[in-house]
């Protein structure tokens, strides 16, 4: 209530029955209820040069109905403008990739700074969020573009690991393989048994060495002799 502009001695009046001098007292009627405003888009230009456009929702309540009305014009649409600034201005310190995977924590930034640029108002900001981060198509096309790229750079590393740990599994097995006279038959007969499975009209005959370099020696009058390794020589039909 004010008296001939000013404040009447005592705290605000009410809730409940009051009396008020009729041309003399002023009465100012304060909601102490959470109100919500919609922060309207913002362009914003991020830290690493990037155009988004941002938008929020801010919840704040009056705490102090004398302060709202003594220290500022209109609490309600004060608070609502400096959200408003309050957002360009913080966002435009954080880059594209923050703004994006770091939305709680800008918006706690946020409120403490309204919080604190509102409490000599009577004005406590409970909590501001951000609602929608919004990105030109080129962006958005060169952001996908960039992160395809950066999948396969990852899956052509983890088939050269593989290929690399293949190759050396591959030499100990032949090291392995290489101690036995049998160990390169039982090979050739398990590949064998592989390509059978398959139903295929190919069918592989081993031969062994001595049989070709007989072969051989009965053409060449015995001065051929050569080494054919037992997995590879064979006959297909």
């Amino acid at each position: 209530i004010l008296r001939l502009g000013r404040v009447v001695s005592g705290d605000a009046r009410g809730p409940g029955l009051f009396f008020i001098l009729p041309c003399i007292d002023d009465l100012r009627v304060i909601d102490l209820r959470t109100q919500v405003f919609d922060v309207p888009p913002q362009e914003i230009l991020t830290k690493d040069s990037a155009t988004v456009t941002v938008d929020a929702v801010l919840f704040f309540r009056i705490f102090h109905p004398v302060l709202s009305v003594t220290n500022v014009k209109d609490a309600s649409h004060t608070t609502w403008l400096l959200a408003q600034t309050t957002l360009r201005n913080v966002l435009g310190t954080f880059t594209l990739e923050q703004l994006i995977a770091s939305r709680s924590d800008i918006a706690s930034q946020m409120q403490s700074i309204l919080d604190e640029a509102t409490d000599p108002w009577g004005v406590r900001v409970e909590r501001i969020d951000l609602k929608h981060v919004t990105m030109p198509k080129t962006m958005q096309r060169a952001m996908a573009a960039e992160a395809e790229a950066t999948r396969e750079a990852k899956a052509k590393v983890i088939t050269a690991e593989g290929e690399q740990k293949a190759s050396r599994a591959l030499k100990e097995a032949a090291n392995v393989m290489g101690r036995s006279k049998g160990a390169m038959q039982l090979r050739y007969l398990q590949t064998l048994h592989t390509v059978a499975a398959d139903n295929n009209h190919t069918v592989m005959f081993p031969m062994p060495n001595d049989l070709i370099n007989r072969f051989l020696s009965a053409i060449g009058g015995g001065k051929s002799q050569v080494s054919v390794d037992p997995a590879l020589a064979g006959l297909s039909a």
